[in-house]
């Protein structure tokens, strides 16, 4: 019997890596169906040190982009119902396996994800660093990936991790909070792994400020209580800019000599210094060394927070826009009339409404695309070089010209990775536009549309039609994905209605919205 789950590992080449492989190949029936290893070095010139095992191991390109891309392409590789996402720099204690076996059985319908206990061992006869007290944190933190199991279902529902987390910072909460709110459940298991505490440097606190501006895009994808809903704590943010702007005072009042506004600023900016400093030596060893990287350290902090922060607000703007910069439709069904494998251009006919919705995007700038499965190609019942090139001139002529066709001539057997529910085409329309995919809307009639959506990390609309099952209906309905036409879907996006001429009125589908009752 193949093991309900897969192990996927990002790694940067780490020396632990090879430790990891061999606990996790375990000899019994609670060993994984394979372990993939994702390779995130930017340039993998010598291949990675692997001990030889008896579980399957693969080795899969993840090109330097960060941890949350990497897991990303290791779960797209696998097939089984749970992917369990293990760090390089992670130890799972004896039995993990059979542990998790045991927590994944012992998971109710609605549990989505399965966290591991973390364990990190602080230093011995002393007390931690304050760089130690951050890995010590681990072990208490609400949601880690550090090992983490989810359903891969659930992945392709909410669309995996955000790439645009760069660092292992913010994407696992991120991740667990697009879980929650798709309504379903996150508990922790009963299997132990070991975070060993990694060793810091002098600047290593500074250089940690980045995350800020990942906190920036927490906010903008989840709203201003998303660190009490992820319980991330309160933060010191306004406490950072405060620093920064007595700081910033000091000197200008000193340049215009003002010194009376100057000292009091000075003052203040000194307090603020030395209050973060005691705040921070206090707990630890308090040797002579620590204190003075403390202090030094509490100088630069506010500027590094601060300036990552303003980066990560201008990153994240595209998040927070009304409007999508491109709108991808599916073909078949969706812009056009559904004929089962048609090559004939005079067959070709635009669904009710879709030269009205389509020119209101045109009007506002919003760039258009076409992501089309095409399998009859693959059966032989067209020609990639003549009916495809044929029928897409013919939607051009009857729609207007899109900014870009995708198109898939494999069949499910293929295994491609741009055939939908896969989101290669997705991504690659989205590029293709100068778009990114969180940043681009799919429109489609079945769940394959919505699944490749997801995955790409792409919004997604639902336009049911009679071909459209009814789970995919509910389903739609109860994440906001659902709409009665493309007009309403269009409109939807634009927030303004959308004027059709009179042949364009009829709802392509009547039944939609008792479906949609009846979903609630």
């Amino acid at each position: 019997m193949t093991a309900p789950y897969a192990v996927v590992v990002p790694t940067v080449g780490r020396a632990s890596l090879a430790a990891l492989i061999e606990r996790l190949d375990e000899a019994d029936a609670s060993a994984p169906a394979e372990i993939v290893v994702v390779d995130d070095r930017p340039s993998a010139d010598a291949p990675l040190d692997l001990p030889a095992t008896a579980v399957r191991v693969r080795v899969i390109a993840g090109g330097g982009h960060g941890p949350a891309a990497a897991r990303n392409a290791g779960w797209f590789a696998v097939t089984t119902p749970w992917v369990v996402f293990v760090d390089d720099d992670v130890l799972p204690g004896h039995g993990w396996s059979r542990d998790l076996v045991a927590d994944l059985a012992a998971a109710a319908d609605d549990t989505a994800a399965v966290q591991g206990r973390i364990v990190v061992p602080g230093p011995r006869g002393r007390p931690p660093t304050d760089d130690e007290r951050r890995t010590l944190g681990l072990a208490s933190a609400r949601w880690i990936t550090a090992d983490m199991a989810v359903r891969r279902r659930v992945l392709q529902q909410v669309g995996g991790f955000d790439p645009g987390f760069p660092r292992a910072y913010r994407e696992d909460s991120d991740l667990a909070l697009r879980i929650v709110d798709a309504g379903h459940r996150i508990v922790v298991g009963h299997r132990q792994s070991v975070h060993p505490i990694a060793p810091g440097g002098w600047w290593r606190s500074v250089t940690a400020q980045r995350g800020n501006a990942d906190d920036a895009r927490m906010r903008a994808r989840h709203g201003r209580d998303w660190r009490l809903r992820s319980g991330a704590g309160p933060g010191r943010g306004p406490w950072h800019v405060a620093a920064v702007l007595a700081g910033v005072t000091t000197v200008a009042a000193t340049a215009l000599r003002r010194r009376g506004t100057a000292t009091t600023a000075a003052a203040v900016w000194a307090s603020m210094v030395g209050e973060f400093t005691l705040r921070r030596v206090l707990p630890g060893p308090r040797t002579a060394r620590e204190i003075v990287c403390m202090a030094t350290t509490s100088v630069v902090i506010p500027w590094a927070a601060v300036v990552a922060r303003l980066r990560g607000e201008v990153a994240a703007r595209p998040l927070r826009r009304r409007r999508p910069v491109a709108v991808l439709f599916d073909r078949d069904g969706t812009l056009v009339e559904d004929v089962p494998y048609n090559a004939d251009p005079a067959r070709v006919r635009p669904v009710p409404g879709a030269l009205d919705a389509v020119a209101a995007l045109r009007r506002r700038g919003i760039a258009t695309g076409v992501v089309s499965n095409q399998s009859g190609i693959a059966r032989g019942l067209g020609s990639r070089c003549r009916s495809w090139p044929r029928s897409t001139t013919a939607s051009n002529a009857l729609l207007g010209p899109f900014d870009t066709w995708q198109m898939c001539p494999h069949g499910d057997a293929e295994g491609c990775g741009c055939r939908k529910p896969q989101p290669g085409m997705v991504i690659c329309g989205a590029h293709a536009v100068g778009a990114d995919p969180a940043d681009t809307v799919v429109i489609g009639d079945i769940g394959s549309d919505v699944l490749a959506a997801c995955a790409a990390g792409a919004p997604a609309i639902l336009v049911p039609t009679p071909v459209t099952r009814p789970g995919e209906v509910v389903d739609a309905a109860l994440h906001r994905r659902l709409a009665t036409s493309l007009v309403d879907a269009v409109s939807s996006l634009l927030g303004e209605d959308i004027p059709t001429a009179p042949e364009s009125c009829d709802d392509r589908t009547t039944d939609v919205p008792d479906m949609a009752a009846r979903s609630r």
